[in-house]
């Protein structure tokens, strides 16, 4: 396995001596315009139209460019200009294609067009998902079950009054019975920086994850006749977008949640002060810089969160979080870029009830290659390093006729990757990953096509010796 980690170090070493400086992608009569004009020449940006938007308000997507009618910009920073805001408009997530260019020139007076291809909004779709942490763990050591499947409909509108407002409304059934409803207002003010979301969820399920075993496993609780757990809560959201970069948010939520008498027999210490139901308020305030590309998959810049968590208001239910995490990748030519992704988060006071425990294993607070286990603890660091070449682009001529979706652009990645770990916890003496040095490598593949679909096909082998390919996916529908 390190012979073949070597070997695309290696290769990728290859791709970054012949590195060309990285060219964005303009049309060509911007590009010729901005070649054939002095660097230190300045323009004012006129009128700017915006067509192809069927449903998306002209403000919506306005918001997003990186300058407006009356600046004043010289040709030497245009290039980038136009790049960034062609970037902020698909990072929106409403289009499947966009461009920005120039469009005519009245002396020194730039006018421009923004056009887009709409996404479809609504996807009134049959839910069907597994409930374990990732599909590794339900093919594999699940075997999987159906008995492990969420079942139903998921009604979602992804644009619904043409302000990138969202609702979603989840009717599910099978391994939970889950009802809910959001709904996302990103803009509510006209100078278009403050929003909100609002959220219902009640839920209830058969069986449960009751304890994590000595080897970093769950251990499951099954009640045929009875709910394990039940859970209901109320949530509202206030975000605040000063520009294109920085995001605030606070929420506020209520919550509502009990297991069976199984479940506290099997573990007495699942709740705090051998609780069987836990009542609270929480809060949360974020930090949110987000300066890439891609927020989905980003090859340059950086986007990071810093957030601090709040549950409950009397001493049994209490507990703080600090947490921060953060993406930079930077392009090492053309088609090789490189990531590194670190995150830390600690709890305190340091309690030794199960439900404050879940750290590695879910989230973003996964090492590649350790998908069959989890490592509980009050404190955790992780750092991920990623080197990733560009194989090939591929498009697939839809053989239906459409005017947004007839090119379908296919991605392909291949990488090599080191990840490292440390959980901390006091309530653990002994223990197969708890309180030692984590790490694990390999070498992988991932494809990215449109409505964010990204498929992520990994051989990792991790400190323990493990090997294993594990497959991981998502998309935005």
């Amino acid at each position: 396995m390190k012979r073949i980690v070597a070997i695309f170090l290696s290769f990728f070493a290859l791709q970054i001596i012949a590195a060309q400086p990285l060219t964005h992608r303009l049309d060509t009569l911007t590009k010729s315009f901005i070649a054939d004009t002095a660097v230190t020449k300045t323009y004012t940006i006129g009128k700017v139209f915006v067509t192809g938007n069927k449903r998306t308000r002209p403000h919506i997507i306005l918001r997003e460019l990186t300058f407006k009618t009356g600046d004043t910009v010289t040709a030497s920073v245009l290039a980038e200009k136009i790049h960034r805001s062609k970037e902020l408009v698909y990072n929106t997530g409403l289009f499947v294609e966009d461009s920005i260019k120039i469009i005519s020139k009245e002396g020194n007076v730039l006018n421009f067009e923004v056009v887009v291809k709409e996404r479809w909004y609504v996807f009134p779709l049959p839910y069907v998902r597994p409930v374990d942490r990732n599909l590794n763990q339900w093919l594999i050591q699940e075997g999987a079950s159906l008995d492990r499947v969420n079942y139903g409909v998921k009604l979602t509108h992804n644009n619904l009054t043409g302000q990138n407002d969202k609702l979603n409304i989840w009717l599910i059934s099978g391994y939970n019975q889950q009802l809910s409803v959001r709904y996302n207002l990103p803009f509510i003010d006209k100078s278009l920086t403050k929003g909100f979301e609002v959220g219902y969820t009640t839920s209830r399920q058969h069986e449960l994850n009751y304890m994590t075993s000595d080897s970093n496993k769950q251990l499951f609780l099954k009640l045929p006749n009875d709910y394990a757990r039940s859970f209901t809560r109320f949530d509202f959201t206030y975000s605040y977008r000063p520009d294109q970069k920085k995001r605030h948010l606070l929420r506020i939520a209520y919550t509502n949640e009990m297991i069976a008498d199984s479940v506290f027999v099997s573990n007495p210490n699942y709740y705090p002060d051998n609780r069987t139901e836990m009542k609270y308020v929480d809060f949360l305030y974020a930090f949110r810089y987000l300066n890439t590309d891609y927020f989905v998959y980003p090859t340059k810049g950086f986007m990071g969160e810093v957030s601090v968590y709040k549950r409950g208001l009397e001493s049994i239910s209490n507990l703080w979080q600090v947490a921060l995490h953060g993406v930079w990748a930077k392009h090492l030519n053309e088609k090789t870029f490189g990531t590194i992704e670190a995150a830390t988060t600690v709890k305190f006071p340091f309690n030794d009830d199960y439900y404050t425990q879940p750290l590695f294993g879910y989230g973003y607070f996964q090492l590649r290659g350790q998908e069959y286990y989890v490592v509980d603890g009050m404190f955790g660091a992780l750092g991920k390093f990623t080197l990733t070449h560009s194989l090939f682009n591929y498009t697939y001529h839809n053989p239906i006729k459409s005017k947004t979706h007839d090119l379908i652009p296919f991605r392909f990645y291949v990488k090599a990757f080191f990840d490292m770990g440390y959980a901390y916890n006091p309530n653990v003496t002994s223990n197969l990953l708890n309180n030692k040095f984590m790490y694990t490598y390999g070498v992988g593949m991932d494809i990215l096509s449109i409505y964010d679909l990204t498929l992520k096909i990994t051989f990792a082998i991790n400190q323990l010796g493990n090997k294993g390919l594990y497959l991981h996916a998502r998309n935005d529908f």
